[in-house]
C-alpha cells in the first residue's frame, strides 16, 4: 500500500511516498480501507521535528490524525461497528492516515455522518474535537454564556463558533475583515476585523475567551474575562499571574481521542446544526503541497487528502 512518511525531519520536501505491507487487524482493533484523511497544523509541526512528543529515534513515521474510510475487517473483540461501516476518527500519532489502509483501535471510531462524504467527514475529528474539548471540557461553556473565539475561520474556529452557537451562546469571533460576514452568518453576534478593530473595545465580561492565536492576543484577552471566567488555549499555556490577577481560571490543553464526542457532532452535523467546510482537497500523492498550502497560505476552512476512489 502507499504510505506518507517522513524519515527525517525538515520542510515538505521530506514527505515520501513509501510502498508498505498492508495492516492487519489485531485485537480489539479494526481494519479501514481509508478513503480521506485531514491535514492539520501537527502534521507539519511533527514534520518539522516541532512537535515535541514525537523524536527524531521514533522516525520513519506515516503522517496525518484525521481519518474517513470502510470497516473492512476486525480483530478479536466486540464492537458496535460492523464490516462495511462507514466510519471516522482521530488517530494517535503512532498510527498515521495519510495511507491506504490503517488497523487501529476500534474505540477510536465512530460512523460516520450520513449527510456527509468521506473528503468532508475526514476534515471533522482534531478540529471538531478539539472546539468541543475547548469550550465544554475545558471552558465548561453554557447556554446563555458569553465567548470570544480568536481566529474563528480556521479549521479548529469554524468549529468552535458552531458548536458555541448551538449550545445556546452569545458568540463574538476575531477574524480577517474579508471574513467579518462569513463569520457572522455563521452565527457570531459580532465578528471583530483584527486589521481595523481592537476586539478589546468589543468583547467585554466575556465568560470565556477561547484562544487559537496566541502571543499578543492572547496577553491583550485578560480585560475581556469577567471574574470567575476562564481563559482556554490551544496553543501555549496562559500565564498563571496573570489569570490570578484577573481573578480567571486559565489553562492550555492537548486534544484527546473520543469516539463517543465524535458520534455527538455527528449527530449535530446531520441535524443541520453545524456545517462542515473544505478550502481545498488534494490527492494522497500531494500531501507535501497539501501541508504547504495549509502552513503558508491564506485558509477558511479544512483542507484535506483524497485517498481513493
Amino acid at each position: 500500500m502507499k504510505a506518507v512518511r517522513i524519515h527525517a525531519f525538515g520542510g515538505p520536501e521530506v514527505m515520501r511516498i513509501d510502498d508498505l505491507p498492508e495492516p492487519s487487524a489485531g485485537p480489539d482493533e479494526v481494519l479501514v480501507q481509508v478513503k480521506a484523511a485531514g491535514v492539520n497544523p501537527v502534521d507539519y509541526e511533527i514534520r518539522e521535528g516541532r512537535f515535541a512528543p514525537v523524536s527524531a529515534g521514533q522516525l520513519p513515521i506515516v503522517l496525518g490524525r484525521d481519518v474517513a474510510g470502510i470497516a473492512t475487517a476486525f480483530g478479536e473483540g466486540v464492537s458496535d461497528i460492523a464490516v462495511d461501516d462507514d466510519v471516522y476518527a482521530m488517530l494517535p500519532i503512532e498510527i498515521g492516515a495519510f495511507a491506504e489502509w490503517i488497523a487501529a483501535p476500534v474505540r477510536l471510531f465512530a460512523i460516520k455522518p450520513k449527510s456527509l462524504r468521506m473528503v468532508e467527514a475526514a476534515s471533522v475529528p482534531l478540529a471538531g474535537l478539539t472546539a468541543w474539548q475547548g469550550l465544554f471540557d475545558q471552558g465548561a461553556l453554557r447556554s446563555g454564556q458569553k465567548v470570544l473565539i480568536h481566529g474563528a475561520c480556521g479549521g479548529v474556529g469554524l468549529f468552535a463558533l458552531q458548536l458555541a452557537r448551538a449550545a445556546g451562546a452569545e458568540v463574538v469571533a476575531t477574524c480577517s475583515g474579508a471574513d467579518k460576514a462569513y463569520v457572522e452568518g455563521l452565527g457570531a453576534v459580532r465578528a471583530v476585523d483584527v486589521e481595523t478593530e481592537r476586539f478589546e473595545d468589543v468583547a467585554k465580561d466575556m465568560d470565556l475567551v477561547y484562544d487559537l492565536v496566541g502571543g499578543e492576543t492572547q496577553n491583550r484577552s485578560w480585560v475581556s474575562i469577567k471574574r470567575g471566567g476562564a481563559l482556554v488555549s490551544t496553543v501555549e499555556p496562559p500565564d498563571p499571574e496573570k489569570a490570578r490577577a484577573h481573578g480567571v481560571r486559565a489553562t492550555h490543553y492537548m486534544t484527546e481521542p473520543s469516539a463517543e464526542q465524535l458520534s455527538k457532532i455527528g449527530r449535530m452535523i446531520d441535524g443541520g446544526d453545524v456545517r462542515v467546510i473544505l478550502n481545498r482537497v488534494y490527492p494522497l500523492e500531494e500531501a507535501a503541497e497539501a501541508e504547504n498550502q495549509l502552513q503558508n497560505g491564506y485558509q477558511r476552512g479544512k483542507i484535506v487528502l483524497s485517498v481513493g476512489a
